[in-house]
């Protein structure tokens, strides 16, 4: 049974793991990773799993695993500034191994819960306009597509999910 977990340094094999299925570079949507964060250090590592809790205040993120087996990243940007204007609210990943068994789906609606704890009205989501994958994933979640935009990494789909507040 999955789990979503906060990025923790316990799991650093794990995650190199996954990260070495993607391939170099920081491509893996729900992780947080920029181009300067040293994930193959030890040091680097746990420098990279602070700064994403320091910035738990504005970005929610959590690890997919199973087993102990690190099989993606969902990360749910809390405000809608100029870089979720066009990256999204949500960014989410899942190792290609680990791919077709609607981890993706599960994830992102843990994340939609979430956000409306959070008292999130809506979520703008963003995938590349050939994923269709993570295009079907949200638009199982809800997401009602806005339209087609350039962004700085292709085209891309827009998506905007309405979120009621919770119960109780």
């Amino acid at each position: 049974m999955p789990d979503l977990i906060t990025p923790t340094t316990r799991l650093y094999r794990a995650w190199l793991d996954a990260h070495a299925e993607w391939g170099p570079g920081t491509h893996e949507d729900g992780f947080g990773l920029t181009s300067t964060d040293d994930v193959g250090s030890r040091a680097g590592f746990a420098s990279w799993v602070r700064r994403l809790g320091d910035e738990s205040a504005r970005t929610t993120c959590r690890w997919i695993i199973e087993d102990r087996q690190v099989l993606g990243g969902i990360a749910l940007r809390h405000h809608l500034d100029e870089y979720v204007r066009w990256a999204g609210h949500v960014g989410f990943g899942v190792r290609p191994s680990a791919r077709g068994r609607g981890l993706a789906g599960w994830a992102l609606g843990r994340m939609l819960d979430h956000a409306r704890l959070l008292g999130i009205e809506q979520l703008l989501l963003v995938c590349a306009a050939d994923n269709m994958a993570s295009a079907t994933t949200i638009q199982r979640q809800g997401g009602v597509l806005e339209g087609i935009r350039d962004t700085p990494l292709g085209p891309a789909r827009r998506y905007w999910i309405t979120l009621t507040p919770p119960i109780g």
